[in-house]
This record gives structure tokens, sequence and C-alpha cells, in this order.
């Protein structure tokens, strides 16, 4: 007992220093984990640059974080510009009383809400009732949206910091990637088998989330909000955003462009009712099958209900970096108890 006494104070030691360390660090650790995601991502497009420019270290790196500042920084921030920008002139339309969602929504539930009642046995209710709650609701969503812009300029001085930092790390990961993970593999005291396993598994997880899964997503919003702006439905680019965001879990954009097609229809518009449908069958619903396999590649890959319970688990928790993080959560999980299955049946063996 008294021999082991040295060990476990010192292990002990250890653990309070782990956790005094994130601590310290825990306003930076948004920073980390995306430069560690994009380090992962971008990897082997660092590898592959390097090839050509063998004589050089610093070339390769320079190009292959111009490339993440066009492929994310750039979009991104256009994206925030851009919902902030739009959201405030439709909440100031609507203050003004220039836009009444009301209205709008009971236009729309005058068409299909007798159709509904006629085909069901559920008790109708009114129409007044349910475009008003609506309106509120949509009323509701553009003000938050709206009122996140004075944030957005306030902490304006922090994001710079973040990303500063990110790209910071992400220098060094990139350079200094494979040392580390081998630094890392000889440190954990797990079994280098078992590591190697959760590292690949993280690999391939997060590589397939972002390129399979934003990429697309992006792709798959963009064309499905140009798509509601060239037929004239009202806040097509908010729209197109709520499409990216669908896009991301398995259910897909195609629960905003089928009712926006059943709608038109209703309305008398067949010929924009069924450019919205063939466009949302054709390009937004195939993208999904033509695209996502050639981003992923071999990354692998888990079941719809998980990703969809994951993704939303990790959204409710972790905010926007939960897309990423709550699959990574998911995927370690399984992977864990695989192995542990793995281990167990091997004793057994033995």
């Amino acid at each position: 007992m008294q021999k082991n006494t040295p060990y476990i104070l010192f292990l002990t030691f250890v653990l309070l220093l782990t956790v005094s360390f994130f601590l310290l660090i825990k306003d930076f650790l948004l920073a980390c984990f995306w430069a560690i995601i994009l380090a992962v991502v971008f990897d082997p497009v660092y590898q592959r640059i390097r090839q050509y420019f063998k004589n050089s270290e610093i070339l390769p790196l320079f190009l292959t974080m111009m490339m993440i500042i066009l492929v994310f920084v750039i979009p991104l921030l256009t994206i925030i510009l851009m919902i902030t920008e739009e959201s405030t002139g439709y909440y100031q339309k609507i203050a003004s009383g220039e836009i009444n969602p009301q209205v709008y929504f009971q236009d729309i539930l005058a068409l299909v809400l007798p159709k509904f009642y006629k085909l069901s046995h559920i008790q109708a209710i009114s129409v007044e009732q349910i475009s008003a709650s609506a309106g509120n609701a949509f009323t509701q969503a553009v003000k938050y949206i709206a009122q996140q812009l004075p944030a957005l300029t306030q902490n304006l001085l922090n994001l710079i910091v973040q990303v500063a930092l990110a790209f910071y790390i992400l220098f060094f990961l990139l350079r200094d990637g494979q040392q580390l993970i081998r630094k890392l593999i000889s440190l954990i005291p797990i079994g280098d088998g078992i590591e190697i396993e959760l590292f690949e598994r993280f690999t391939s997880v997060a590589r397939a989330t972002v390129k399979g899964g934003l990429i697309v997503a992006v792709i798959q919003g963009s064309i499905g909000g140009f798509l509601f702006w060239f037929v004239g439905i009202p806040a097509a680019f908010l729209w197109g955003i709520l499409m990216i965001v669908l896009s991301l879990l398995p259910i897909g954009s195609t629960l905003i462009w089928v009712p926006a097609a059943i709608i038109l229809f209703l309305q008398g518009q067949t010929l924009k009712a069924a450019i919205v449908l063939a466009i949302g069958i054709l390009v937004i619903g195939m993208i999904d099958n033509f695209l996502r396999p050639r981003l992923i590649g071999k990354d692998s890959k888990m079941s719809d209900y998980l990703v969809l319970v994951s993704t939303l688990g990790g959204l409710t928790w972790f905010s926007l970096t939960g897309f990423v993080l709550g699959p990574i959560i998911a995927a370690l999980f399984i992977t864990c108890w695989d192995l542990m299955g793995q281990e167990s049946q091997a004793s057994k063996r033995k």
C-alpha cells in the first residue's frame, strides 16, 4: 500500500493540473476545437500541396490557410452579415406595418385548411387563430435574429481574437499534427491500438460531418434560396438559410420546398409549383446522392437516426458547434463500446 502511495499522489496531482489547465483555457476551447477540426479536414490538402513544393515549408502552409479562408471564413462572415441585414430589414417592415405576416399566413391557410378538414375528421380550427399564432411566431423569430446584430457588434473584438487564435493554432497543427498524434498515443495510458482506433474514428467523422454535411448543406440551401427568389416567394434568403440548417440533418430541406410547392399549387400558381418541385427533386434532392459520397470518400458513416439524434443533441448543448461535436461524441461512444466488446470476446477465448 505504501509503495503505491507516491504513484497515487502523483496521479492526483496530474489530474488536478489537467483540470486546472482546461479551466485556464476554457474561454478559448472553441477556437482550439475549430482549429483541430479544420486541421483534420484540410490535412490531406496540405499534404498534397507539400508534394508540389518540397523545398518550401512555409508556402504549403500559407496556401492551405488561404484556401481555408476562401472556403470557410469569407462565406461564413458573408452569410452572417446578410442574415442580420435582411432580418433587420424585414423586422423594420413588420414593425412599420408594411409587411403583415398574419395576413400572409391567413391567405395561405384559407386555401389549405378547408381541403385538409374535408379529407380528415379533425375538428376545424379557425383560420384566424392559426394565422395569428404563425404570424406571431414568424415575427418573434425575425425579431430575435435582428436583435443579435448589436450583440454581434459588441462581441466583435472577442470574435476577432477567437478567429486569430484558431488560425494560429491551426498553423502549428498542420505543420506538426502527425508528430503531436504520435506523442499523444505514446503518452495516453490506454493502449496504442485503442488510441489509434479512436483517433481514426474522430478524424473520419469530423471529415464526414464538415465535408459531406456542411458543404452539401450550403449548396442545397443556396440553390433553394435562389429558387424561392426566382419564383417570388417572400424572405427567400431566410428560407435558404433554414434549408441549410435542415440539410445538416437527415430530414433535409424537403420540409421547406415540398410545402412551398404545395402552397403555390393551391394558390393556382401551377407553373411556379412545378418549377419548385422539379428543381427540388432533380437538383436539390439529387445533390445529396451525387455530391455527398464524393466529398466524404471513404470516411465512415453512422446510421441516419443516430446522426439526427446526436446532431440535435449537439446543437442543444453546444449551439452551432454541436452539429460537428454531437456526431463526434456519438461516434466515439459507439467506438468505445465496440472496443470493449472486442476486448471482452478476446478475454473469453483465452
